[in-house]
């Protein structure tokens, strides 16, 4: 048996190696475009890469994923978090879970995983082809089930188009940027939901709170206003706008809504995070009459206000037209009022977004309505496969996407190896 697995990242990699685990006859060829092999393990996690993430309850992995929820509660019954550690502990990659949840390789350093897959492809014998792009994908039931037409994209050795046959494939490549870099699997008969951006950092141009750019509160909540968009966690001003877990948690949950307002929209932001406006009224009435005499300026060392470091709430304060001068007895009310709801209700208006750390991620891609989840195999298209982000699946960060890819890839190889 021939099996082609098109796409050299984690899904690729993995489907790869799991269909010659499965089938340790077959041959397994594993087709890349570019010159670059596991590009987004490379870069994820700041270059350590994010693995995965340290839950163990199917249900709750599940709720971290806006698409494909459903789907991978139901493919996590046979590749979880644990088949994850095990898998990668057992040839020699220890991970490590850090106080956030997200685990990486003990090493810290990417490349610990980019070596296990390749010495695990190199150890099973599975091909690895460089620079080749699949043009075009024929269906042949009645004889070797597919004609692929594929072409060498280096440019200091160009070629003709080819032909490659094979009896089974597995479709690895990605998430795409536009709905047209799908069109060769439309023609296959596939639906496609249209890819938008997920995972991003939201733009604040020339807003004077970029001047606090490194500043992070580690659990703030974040609204977008008119919707019922919201998310916890810790929030990162950036020297282009606003970053950090609650931010890339909203523009997953809201990549759609946020696309179809073309990233122009406002948000509020509680910087207490689950302070709530009355309890902080309470709070700010207790630091009145118990330290009359303190500016207001001067962060007050409450452990509900501890949350806010020095620099931003000296520029809150300002924001407010508080004067420096200013202490708690003599503040009047419309001031404290303010005070109150830029701590709990802070504006900001959002002008765009930035790809985070380089690392694409699109909601859209492949309809479910076209998979066999329980094979992860087309259901339009006999002995055809999909792994990975070119489906309709995104987690939010937090090792969630990889774990998608590692899930997805386990099932597509053993199932495409089966004879």
């Amino acid at each position: 048996m021939k099996i082609v697995v098109i796409g050299g990242g984690a899904a690729g990699f993995f489907a790869a190696i799991h269909a010659a685990l499965a089938n340790p006859k077959a041959k397994i060829v594993l087709l890349e475009k570019t010159s670059k092999l596991l590009a987004k393990v490379r870069i994820s996690g700041g270059g350590r890469c994010n693995v995965t993430h340290s839950c163990f309850s199917v249900s709750e992995m599940s709720k971290n994923y806006p698409r494909g929820e459903k789907q991978i509660k139901q493919l996590l019954h046979h590749f979880m978090t644990t088949d994850t550690i095990a898998w990668f502990e057992s040839r020699g990659v220890k991970l490590k879970t850090e106080p956030d949840g997200r685990m990486f390789p003990i090493t810290d350093h990417s490349e610990t995983i980019i070596d296990c897959l390749m010495n695990e492809s190199k150890q099973l014998g599975i091909e690895i082809r460089l620079n080749c792009e699949v043009l075009k994908i024929q269906p042949m039931p009645a004889k070797t089930n597919f004609e692929l037409t594929i072409k060498n994209t280096s440019a200091s050795s160009p070629t003709s188009a080819q032909t490659l046959f094979t009896d089974k494939l597995i479709i690895a490549t990605g998430g795409s940027p536009k709905e047209s870099g799908l069109d060769w699997l439309k023609a296959l008969g596939h639906e496609v939901e249209s890819p938008v951006p997920s995972l991003f950092t939201f733009n604040m141009p020339k807003n004077p709170i970029v001047k606090l750019m490194g500043v992070s509160v580690p659990a703030g909540k974040v609204k977008v206003q008119s919707t019922k968009l919201q998310a916890e966690g810790a929030i990162l001003v950036t020297h282009w706008g606003l970053s950090g877990p609650a931010i890339l948690r909203l523009s997953a949950w809201g990549a759609r809504d946020l696309y179809s307002m073309n990233y122009d929209f406002n948000i509020s932001i509680n910087w207490l995070g689950l302070v709530s406006e009355n309890k902080l009224r309470e709070l700010l009435h207790t630091v009145k009459s118990d330290s009359p005499n303190k500016l207001v300026i001067n962060r007050i060392a409450l452990p509900e206000l501890g949350v806010v470091p020095n620099r931003l709430w000296e520029f809150l304060v300002e924001k407010v037209e508080i004067p420096v001068q200013k202490k708690w007895a003599e503040l009047s009310k419309s001031e404290l009022n303010r005070l109150i709801n830029v701590l709990v209700n802070d504006e900001y208006e959002i002008k765009g977004k930035t790809t985070f750390k380089e690392e694409f991620v699109t909601c859209g891609g492949i309809s479910w309505k076209d998979i066999d989840v329980q094979t992860m195999q087309s259901k339009q298209v006999p002995n055809l496969y999909f792994a990975g982000e070119v489906l309709d699946i995104d987690g939010i960060t937090g090792g969630f996407n990889f774990q998608a890819a590692w899930t997805t890839g386990f099932v597509a190889g053993t199932q495409a190896g089966k004879i």
